[in-house]
């Protein structure tokens, strides 16, 4: 059921989430790349993969869905009960107003996917972390801008302390503080050596997560290490506080989640959450008894933090993707690794990043009904044919259609190209 929340367990969906739950939020058509349940408990957003932002009623069966991002959703947080902010790989930040599910502004300046927000103590100010290297720091009064710079890599995550300081992580292996109102980084917080991508401050500690599966809680102040909650699964994908304070959950690629007693960083539980991808995104529920959890799958799960669960919630729906190569043809195994995950063969109404190609010999492009096209693929002026997929995939969609949502792929050898172009005609 495309609009619904579905109760696939136990629990009544006239609550919000907590400790009866174990729920399915259905609908996305690609993975779920971030999510955030609101402080009242009540809504929940979930960023994806097929371009949208859900926002979801968790006492109910309804689901708004945010459109207006022109590729994958990396990042989703609530400003306050009536706005939220998401970013991701269009390098745009969208602010929307909740209450109309319509977007309220769209901040542009980026030059790379946007992958972390966090928003001011005193709620003015927005940041931004962004894979061009930069930090966004954007007012959500007015229309002032200010980027911040030094970083040597991509940066994957902003957190604001109490007083206004900013943290981001990056790439380069890095930690840094800044001073927002002088423009300057304060110092260089920790050198792991490998890539951070997540942070969680809280009450004068950071815990961060890395690529190498590092993780670890420091004094924030002076980067002296408080615990080493490193599990030797890597990369860390994402880290979730519970609202009080007391419980860090951590996901890897590995699809495990830990969970941390803050008191005394006693490891509370250790649960292999998807059977197979990563575990991108997690949030508390305002109670902090269960988890929003978001990975490979079409959908997003709440499962209770404290269930004695025997087996993976997420990461159990065969993906087309994963498939193994060798029972494949050729023109399908390119089809699963080059389109499968944004388009569908059917006709099946299924919202994803791509229109179906299905009936995609002698279409129009930008002739499918309801997708939302880049105005490059809607004034392209000509069909789709033998000829143009093979243009297309010979010298990559950036080259042959630059402005397209498509990312930049090529099939070099033109006999798989050709097995790809029989396999779409005798298969849409």
């Amino acid at each position: 059921m495309r609009l619904a929340l579905v109760l696939i367990f136990t629990g009544s969906l006239a609550a919000p989430a907590g400790a009866a739950d174990f729920r399915t939020l259905a609908g996305h058509g690609g993975p779920v790349m971030s999510a955030e349940i609101g402080p009242d408990g009540v809504y929940a957003l979930t960023g994806s993969f097929d371009n949208s932002v859900g926002y979801w009623d968790l006492t109910s069966e309804s689901v708004v869905w945010l459109e207006g991002h022109r590729a994958a959703v990396k990042t989703v947080m609530f400003l306050d009960k009536t706005t939220a902010a998401s970013g991701g790989d269009d390098f745009a930040v969208r602010i929307w107003d909740l209450s109309s599910g319509q977007l309220k502004r769209t901040l542009s300046g980026h030059q790379g996917q946007v992958a972390g927000l966090a928003l001011s103590p005193d709620g003015r100010r927005l940041a931004s972390a962004s894979w061009d290297g930069s930090i966004g720091i954007w007012d959500l009064d007015g229309d002032a801008h200010l980027s911040l710079t030094g970083h040597g890599g991509v940066v994957n995550d902003v957190a604001f302390a109490p007083d206004g300081r900013l943290f981001s992580a990056s790439a380069d292996g890095t930690i840094r503080v800044w001073d927002i109102e002088e423009r300057a980084e304060v110092r260089r917080l920790v050198n792991h050596g490998f890539g951070v991508n997540k942070l969680v401050l809280h009450e004068g500690w950071l815990a961060y997560g890395a690529v190498d599966g590092g993780t670890r809680v420091i004094e924030a102040d002076t980067g002296e290490e408080i615990a080493d909650l490193t599990a030797g699964r890597r990369p860390i994908l994402s880290l979730a506080l519970s609202p009080d304070g007391s419980e860090l959950s951590v996901g890897d690629g590995e699809g495990y989640v830990m969970s941390v007693a803050t008191d005394g960083w006693r490891i509370s539980g250790d649960f292999k959450a998807a059977g197979k991808g990563p575990v991108w995104a997690l949030s508390y529920s305002a109670d902090g008894i269960s988890l929003l959890g978001g990975g490979i799958d079409d959908f997003a799960v709440i499962w209770p933090v404290a269930a004695d669960l025997d087996a993976p919630v997420m990461g159990n729906t065969p993906r087309g993707f994963l498939a193994d190569p060798d029972s494949l043809t050729n023109g399908e195994r390119q089809y699963r690794r080059k389109c499968s995950i944004c388009h569908s063969l059917e006709d099946d109404g299924v919202r994803r990043a791509g229109p179906t190609l299905s009936g995609i010999m002698g279409r129009d492009a930008g002739a499918v009904e309801g997708y939302v096209y880049s105005d490059t693929v809607a004034n392209l002026g000509f069909a789709w044919s033998a000829d143009t997929i093979d243009q297309l995939f010979d010298i990559g969609p950036d080259d042959y259609i630059p402005g397209s949502k498509m990312p930049q792929q090529r099939i070099t050898r033109p006999e798989d190209r050709q097995d790809l172009i029989d396999f779409l005609r005798n298969n849409t």
